[in-house]
């Protein structure tokens, strides 16, 4: 005789790998890693501290 299955888990399981699959693809596609992000934020900062050392002051 085989052993019992519950379907509950397999339902569970199922919905579960289908739900990664589905985080992995919009990761891919409109994701950036973590490091991008931080390189994108560090070159904003620094432009703007650049432009604000060359903005003249009208005094």
């Amino acid at each position: 005789m085989t052993t019992p299955i519950n379907l509950n888990k397999v339902h569970k399981d199922k919905a579960r790998t289908e739900k990664k699959l589905r985080a992995d693809a919009n990761s891919v596609k409109f994701g950036q890693s973590k490091a991008q992000r931080l390189l994108e934020v560090t070159q904003s900062k620094q432009a703007s501290a650049r432009l604000d050392a060359l903005k003249f002051d009208d005094e």
